[in-house]
């Protein structure tokens, strides 16, 4: 008997989600705590603490990559369109259509990994060594200063960095891979303004599509209940950290803040002004802040 369609398409969006997000080598926070610091001496700091997912090296993208070269045969009623048992005929049918393209099939995947381990720095995902190597790739940089392996494309990391208000600010920056989903931005505009963007700490957001995979887990926490193969619930779909956290926005000095889009606006601190947001599953918007340095 072949899986129920429900189960099937599921899969396979999630298959399709996947091959497109992993041409991108996305990376999305799980929990953390992350906060932002001002100044009107044209100064920031920056601290992230918690968990960050590389979607490349879980086992989502090996249950990807394994579904892929699996061979399964799917028939149904040409009245009804519902599915139903293909006769042996029709398996005989499907498989060798199947093995006649088994070399181009081989040939993409090859394709593929190379690809990923070019997007990743030159580190193979399919290496056993491929988190440490990450890892120690992580810690060479400044800023990186804990890097722990978690398993399943998850580490647990404390980032923090000084800079000035001199040029615009991204994290994560990672050596020898292309910029994706940036979890937090600042762009400086002319007249000591500055915008304060955080798209990848939006689950849902249109600008995050892994952010909107990972916080959107609907249709991936029923695929996961019923099992990747329609049986026994928690059989396939591996744990996947869900987003979870605080961002925190810290102005000391003569600062205003002219624009954001948290829910309780600001409050007042000892020296400034403090925006917070609270982050979740639910989160649609990407927290965004515009301050006026030295006003």
């Amino acid at each position: 008997m072949t899986k129920p369609t429900s189960i099937r398409m599921g899969a396979a969006s999630l298959l399709a989600g996947l091959s497109l997000l992993l041409s991108g080598c996305f990376i999305t926070p799980g929990k953390f705590t992350s906060e932002l610091v001002l100044t009107d001496a044209n100064e920031f700091s920056f601290t992230y603490e918690g968990e960050v997912f590389f979607l490349g090296l879980s086992q989502l993208a090996k249950m990807a990559a394994a579904e892929d070269a699996k061979f399964e045969a799917e028939c149904y009623d040409e009245d009804t369109g519902e599915d139903r048992e293909c006769t042996q005929i029709e398996i005989d049918d499907q498989r060798a259509n199947w093995e006649v393209d088994a070399q181009a099939r081989a040939a993409k995947a090859q394709r593929e990994s190379d690809q990923m381990a070019a997007i990743m720095g030159d580190i193979d995902p399919t290496d056993p060594e491929a988190a440490e190597s990450l890892r120690q790739m992580l810690l060479r940089q400044k800023g990186w200063n804990r890097v722990e392996d978690k398993g399943n494309g998850v580490f647990d990391v404390s980032y923090s960095v000084n800079g000035t208000l001199g040029h615009d600010f991204m994290f994560p920056i990672i050596e020898g891979m292309p910029p994706s989903n940036p979890f937090v931005q600042i762009i400086v505009r002319d007249d000591n303004v500055v915008r304060v963007n955080a798209p990848g700490f939006a689950a849902q957001n249109d600008e995050n599509p892994m952010g909107a995979m990972m916080g959107g887990m609907g249709g991936m926490a029923g695929l996961a209940a019923m099992g990747a193969d329609g049986e026994s619930a928690g059989q396939a779909m591996p744990d996947i950290p869900k987003i979870e956290g605080t961002f925190t926005i810290l102005t000391e000095g003569q600062m205003s803040i002219r624009a954001n889009n948290t829910d309780e606006g600001s409050s007042p601190t000892s020296d400034g002004e403090k925006l917070a947001w609270d982050i979740s599953p639910r989160t649609k918007a990407a927290p965004t802040a515009l301050i006026a340095i030295g006003q």
